[in-house]
């Protein structure tokens, strides 16, 4: 194996199997781990801090998604951090549902923080949170970037909102650029070298995005979205619904005007109850944070504003407030991408055309995905209806929603899929209920789908004292239930199919050290992708954080899964489903040299066996250098990584262009390297260039497919410009 400049060689060779693979990994956490504990100093009380808010935003988002989990959206829920970024909450005017939807404070700490606020008026000033009892430095600077203490403007009143959008300074014009470096499959010619046709994309490979957006939190909100994924063409083209970009998406909000809390136009969202039939909004799941994640804010209606082609509404809704209840009204009219299937005759009229599945990807490159696109309409009509008590403790809500399709759904014909959704209509009822008890929440949802399956999920969220807080969460879907809009609770990607307990505990005995661990055990009725029988499975984490300093933060972490999987490669007839195990490990160490370096270090690798098979693992070793020099940022890494199979792919968080989200899996055996330079263009522009490669010692072709490449290397350049428009 060639050595990477600048590398030891020892950390180049390829480490041995068993013991000696420990052994080498150990070297590497000593290593790492040693330089940032020699810099610690102890941390002296002070003053609220305002940190640097983007910064703190990247270090937020590890935080929350240190368990990497395939079925969760990740660039939607950074999406919905990104809204809460540019959009800080006012403290003087915030909810509890609002404060509860930041997942950083305890269910003690949202009472104190009412409780100061009710006693002591608005507070003056954002230092004066450090007034606030239980709130700790360390908590202050995690919700710093998301809230905000605003001055009284005497004339906002009497502004028109045309004024209002005119005068706004929270207005910006994103522009980004995306293209991978090496050929790939997908871009040859149409036809062949004999004049044959061959498989192709459509268009350039260069992704293309736009975006702009004017808001002023509970006030309005106005904004458009555009994209070309690479490979997709940019045409004006009508009859095939392509008006240049590939996707177009946008919205106007306006809210608070006295009884209209709320009014969406556009493509929008919407969070109620815990996510059983209406979720949006930044839902995490199981995670690092084993209490807080787990229950799902009331937070109502929100605007869309990510790129992912599939799960928001497009058309209208508004909230009203009448007296201790808020009712909304939604209606939403838009189309899907999907395949279409002939029952019988020579042409697809309505009467005879199915869709044989509703494609989620948002990809149209080849002419069979650009046939696909827009081919299914769906209408969907909804209400809902919440009461809060005076001191709003107690929550209680209904929701209604009916959604049909022009064209009936008929699933695969696959023996899992027995019990999935078919048909053009589905209707679903569902009631919602929050309590406040002292530091006790108990929250629960309840609905019911046309076919008669039912969903339930309950939990409780308990701060035991001030250093100990528990959840409790139990969830039943049932696997004929079914929730297009939806996004509960669950082990699995939708709630259906799905019996689960979990438990999750958070111990902080002083300011420094904090342990925080959860245990979920859960069991399929019904059969799943990969898995022919009904399965049963359970999920341990464990992590320990110790913050010695404001400068270090070190870590380490354990995470244990088993479930049923079909045995692979195996020569019977029928797949038999045996237990399957993966462990994953972390270290971690964070350090700040004063101002200009930081510096992140991680170690973290895994195992993977099916019950009677082989032990394979994986491993990356990570190291990060950030420099902030001002006006220009540089961020690097350099990382290493070995796996035996794709069980042990290994998701590590990577620093992007502002906004844009990254974990990509590090897979196979390579090297990994990333350049990100930030400038400072001056008060309404800032710039960023990010030049990635991954290049494997392993293998002479990467991916496959279309997108397969000719060579053991991929390169990807992105470039990103902000402008503050007025």
């Amino acid at each position: 194996m060639h050595q990477q400049p600048g590398l030891p060689s020892v950390l180049c060779s390829r480490p041995p199997g068993g013991w000696g693979r420990l052994r080498w990994l150990a070297a590497w956490a000593a290593l790492l781990l040693g330089g940032c504990l020699a810099h610690s100093t102890l941390a002296q009380p002070g003053r609220v801090r305002r940190p640097a808010t983007e910064a703190d935003l990247d270090q937020f988002i590890q935080n929350l998604f240190a368990v990497p989990d395939g079925n969760l959206n990740y660039d939607d829920a950074y999406e919905s951090l990104f809204l809460l970024y540019t959009n800080p909450l006012n403290l003087n005017a915030a909810t509890r549902q609002e404060l509860e939807g930041l997942y950083v404070l305890t269910t003690a700490q949202i009472e104190q923080f009412l409780a100061y606020r009710q006693r002591h008026g608005p507070l003056l000033v954002i230092f004066e949170l450090a007034a606030v009892p239980g709130f700790d430095q360390a908590t202050i600077d995690k919700i710093l970037p998301f809230v905000e203490v605003p001055g009284t403007d005497l004339n906002a009143d009497n502004q028109s909102l045309w004024q209002r959008l005119a005068q706004e300074r929270n207005n910006m014009l994103l522009l980004r650029y995306e293209r991978t470096l090496e050929p790939r499959r997908g871009y040859r010619p149409a036809t062949d070298a004999n004049g044959q046709p061959q498989n192709h994309y459509l268009g350039s490979p260069d992704k293309l995005y736009a975006r702009f957006r004017v808001s002023h939190a509970r006030d309005f909100s106005l904004g458009f979205t555009l994209e070309k994924d690479a490979g997709e063409r940019l045409a004006w083209a009508p009859a095939q619904r392509q008006f240049g970009p590939d996707f177009i998406s946008a919205h106007a909000a306006v809210y608070n005007r006295g009884r209209l809390k709320a009014l969406q136009l556009g493509d929008y969202q919407m969070q109620v109850g815990q996510g059983l039939l209406l979720s949006a909004g930044f839902v995490v799941g199981k995670g690092a944070e084993t209490v807080a994640t787990v229950r799902r804010p009331n937070t109502g209606l929100r605007p869309y504003t990510s790129v992912l082609e599939g799960n928001f509404l497009r058309g209208a809704a508004a909230t009203f407030a009448l007296g201790r209840v808020e009712i909304t009204g939604l209606a939403s009219l838009a189309r899907r991408s999907a395949s279409l299937l002939q029952l019988d005759g020579d042409t697809l009229a309505d009467e005879d055309a199915v869709a044989g599945a509703i494609i989620p990807s948002g990809l149209h490159r080849t002419p069979r995905e650009l046939a696909a696109k827009g081919n299914l309409r769906e209408l969907t009509l909804g209400a809902t209806a919440t009461y809060r008590s005076p001191d709003r403790r107690l929550e209680l809500g209904g929701t209604a929603l009916l959604t049909q399709f022009d064209n009936a759904i008929v699933p695969t014909d696959r023996l899992y899929n027995r019990f999935e959704f078919q048909g053009r209509q589905n209707h679903l009822a569902g009631a919602h209920a929050s309590y406040h008890w002292r530091n006790f929440n108990f929250f629960g949802e309840a609905a019911r789908s046309a076919s008669g399956g039912l969903g339930l999920v309950g939990g409780l969220l308990a701060g035991l004292s001030a250093r100990v807080e528990t959840a409790l969460l139990f969830r039943r879907y049932d696997r004929h239930f079914y929730s297009f809009y939806g996004n509960a609770f669950s082990e699995g990607s939708r709630a259906i199919n799905e019996q689960g307990l979990y438990w999750g505990l958070k111990i902080k005995p002083n300011p420094r050290w904090q342990w925080a661990g959860y245990v979920d055990t859960f069991r399929f009725p019904w059969l799943r992708f990969q898995v022919d029988a009904p399965s049963q499975g359970h999920e341990f984490l464990t992590r320990l954080t110790y913050t010695p300093s404001k400068k270090v933060l070190l870590y380490a972490q354990y995470r244990l899964e088993t479930k049923g999987r079909n045995l692979r490669d195996n020569a019977l007839r029928l797949d038999p489903v045996v237990p399957s195990t993966r462990q994953n490990y972390q270290l971690n160490a964070d350090f700040r040299a004063e101002r200009v370096l930081s510096f992140r270090s991680r170690v973290q690798w895994s195992s993977y066996q099916q019950a009677g098979g082989p032990l394979t693992g994986g491993l990356a070793l990570v190291q990060d250098v950030t420099a902030d020099l001002g006006l220009v940022r540089l961020s690097t890494r350099f990382a290493l990584f070995d796996t035996d199979d794709f069980e042990n792919r290994q998701y590590v968080f990577e620093k992007d262009v502002l906004y844009a989200f990254n974990m990509p899996a590090y897979f196979g055996r390579g090297f990994r390297n990333y350049w990100l330079l930030q400038l400072n263009l001056g008060r309404r522009a800032d710039l960023w260039v990010r030049y990635a490669y991954t290049q494997y010692r392993d293998q002479t072709t990467i991916s496959s497919g279309l997108e397969q490449i000719d060579g053991n290397r991929r390169s990807d350049v992105k470039v990103q410009l902000r402008l503050q428009v007025w």
